[in-house]
């Protein structure tokens, strides 16, 4: 197992990924696939983050989910590297933050792993389809929630972490093959036809996507108590 360094867990940190241990354990995301338990995740939402409806409350959630997926992603390109632990071991507490109450993740620093480089698109795959895919299946039985909202709100981070890795000359070359990876239709097989991240850049870099109204939905920020409407949204 690779030993995070001070500046991986930093990073992770600004991303609201803590690799300490958390007081308590809200929910883990292993949770997130019972039935019971998403009958009631967005009243559990609706009530931390009070926002005016279900949607609302899950797409937050959704948008909190993306800063792990979009480490996954920070960490793959930068140091090949991805967290592979048991989602039992991915857990979440209701935090402040400036006022307002919403969640925060924590995972075990023991558990990323190195990735092989030919591996690269099965382990993006892993991701795309096991930590992606299947929790915007289960964020649909939470609510009215379209899967459209749920992945952009995954791409806007994805997105944001490609456009500060670009700009380090060193790893330009692994964005660009890693971004290859995620636009191409192989990494997304049994979940589209298609690259679902290409519907959403349209092959543009992400240095070009940066708080420009790219989306397609709204993501309802606008609906959650000290938040206001995103860079991104349509409706700007």
């Amino acid at each position: 197992m690779p030993a995070l360094t001070m500046d991986q867990v930093l990073m992770l940190d600004s991303y609201k990924v803590y690799t300490t241990e958390p007081k308590r354990t809200l929910f883990t995301l292993e949770r997130l696939s019972k039935e019971f338990f998403q009958e009631e995740f967005g009243d559990l939402m609706q009530g931390i983050t009070n926002a005016s409806s279900k949607v609302a409350a899950v797409s937050h959630f959704t948008k909190r989910y993306g800063q792990f997926i979009a480490m996954q992603f920070y960490m793959f390109t930068a140091y090949d590297e991805i967290w592979d632990g048991d989602f039992n071991d991915l857990q979440f507490d209701a935090t402040e933050e400036f006022g307002q109450y919403t969640v925060c993740m924590f995972a075990n620093p023991n558990d990323w792993r190195y990735v092989n480089d030919d591996d690269r698109v099965a382990e993006m795959h892993a991701i795309l389809q096991k930590q992606c895919h299947e929790i915007v299946l289960a964020m649909r039985y939470t609510s009215a929630i379209s899967p459209k909202i749920i992945w952009e709100n995954i791409f806007v981070h994805i997105t944001n972490i490609y456009a500060k890795l670009v700009q380090d000359v060193q790893l330009a070359d692994k964005v660009m093959r890693d971004l290859e990876l995620l636009e191409d239709a192989p990494v997304w097989q049994g979940i589209a036809q298609r690259s679902l991240y290409y519907d959403y850049t349209q092959g543009r870099s992400p240095s070009e996507l940066v708080n420009k109204p790219i989306r397609k939905s709204c993501c309802l920020s606008k609906d959650v108590p000290g938040l206001a409407e995103c860079g991104y949204c349509p409706l700007g």
